[in-house]
């Protein structure tokens, strides 16, 4: 057979067997796929004081508090790295907390951050400050709420009323390091960085976790006795 004809075909060979080879690899990966921790545990719901309801969606729930407006700048960040991106997902929501008296100032926070879209997805809450005290105190943070009862931190809830995070927020340096674990509970609006590259990612795994339990691939209850068993060890050592 001609040399030619040889080498063609060989290199024919080559490029549908690699894909496929690369397909095969990635498969069984699909069944250790590693969930969003769980830092805290039965965030206390919404429902009895509104219309709206935490469990059974996937929230980002914020605190504005009296002067909403004083957080603009979070909720353009939030509204353009986080919103933008996930409205239209099934069971997506924001859920942002604030007081009474901050009504009159609810259409000029919503003119700040619509940009001519509906906000759906963004629902804005009135509750009583015992009430927002709390839903703050259920959930994970060493971060008071200010005076107003606002914050420009945002968490994340699940379906089942769990707040997610990161357990261990050390880098890949920081680690080989053994540098002391620290954990990501909360996620500052005002920090870009943050938002962008660690929400984001966060809300895109919680997604693909959900997808991956519809399968029936993944059981995130082992992962996270297993992630604080491994941190307690850390910190232990």
């Amino acid at each position: 057979m001609n040399k030619k004809l040889v080498k063609r075909y060989s290199v024919l060979i080559v490029l549908f067997f690699l894909p496929v080879a690369f397909l095969l690899m990635l498969y069984p990966a699909k069944h250790n796929y590693i969930a969003l921790d769980v830092v805290k545990e039965n965030v206390l719901d919404i429902a009895s004081n509104t219309d709206l309801e935490l469990q059974d969606h996937i929230t980002v729930l914020a605190f504005f508090g009296k002067t909403p407006m004083a957080r603009a700048t979070a909720a353009s960040n939030l509204k353009e790295l986080i919103y933008n991106k996930f409205k239209g997902f099934k069971r997506f929501q924001i859920v942002t907390i604030m007081s009474p008296e901050a009504k009159s100032d609810l259409p000029a926070l919503k003119k700040e951050i619509e940009s001519h879209e509906d906000l759906k997805y963004w629902h804005f809450v009135f509750l009583e400050e015992d009430e927002i005290q709390k839903i703050y105190g259920s959930l994970k943070s060493e971060f008071p709420l200010d005076e107003d009862l606002s914050t420009s931190r945002v968490f994340i809830v699940d379906a089942d009323l769990n707040q997610r995070g990161r357990l261990d927020d050390r880098t890949d340096k920081e680690r080989e390091k053994s540098a002391i674990v620290y954990d990501l509970t909360s996620y500052d609006c005002v920090e870009v960085a943050i938002i962008k590259n660690k929400m984001s990612e966060d809300i895109r795994v919680l997604f693909t976790e959900y997808r991956e339990k519809r399968k029936g691939n993944f059981d995130s209850s082992t992962r996270r006795a297993n992630d604080l068993k491994g941190i307690n060890n850390e910190q232990e050592d």
